[in-house]
């Protein structure tokens, strides 16, 4: 009979996470609305213009709005929005930024236009 390997046993040869790089981009911007993108691109591991594409995801996709406050962008976010999968699509996004981020998001306005 076959065992399977535990942790330990055998090593991964495939570099994967549980959370996309949306969700680490979304995650990034919930622990600090004002950070540049350069900033949010070097915390998740993706190139600044990776970045710039999937904060005008998240932004078209109702879970953030941009700001322009001077020469920066400031973001809030929307925890109300669903998550896209449709096994967790009963689910609002407020929970896992609520899981992760250091001061939970309760802005619950629709931010869709």
């Amino acid at each position: 009979m076959a065992t399977m390997a535990t942790t330990g046993e055998r090593e991964s040869t495939r570099n994967w996470t549980f959370l996309t790089n949306h969700g680490h981009v979304l995650l990034a911007i919930a622990r600090n609305p004002t950070a540049r993108l350069r900033e949010v691109a070097a915390e998740v591991g993706v190139t600044e213009r990776a970045a710039q594409a999937i904060v005008a995801d998240l932004e078209a996709g109702g879970y953030l709005r941009r700001t322009r406050v001077g020469r920066r962008n400031e973001y809030t976010l929307n925890p109300a929005g669903r998550f896209r999968h449709p096994a967790e699509a009963d689910r609002q996004v407020g929970a896992l930024l609520a899981l992760f981020a250091d001061d939970p998001v309760t802005d619950t306005a629709d931010h869709r236009s």
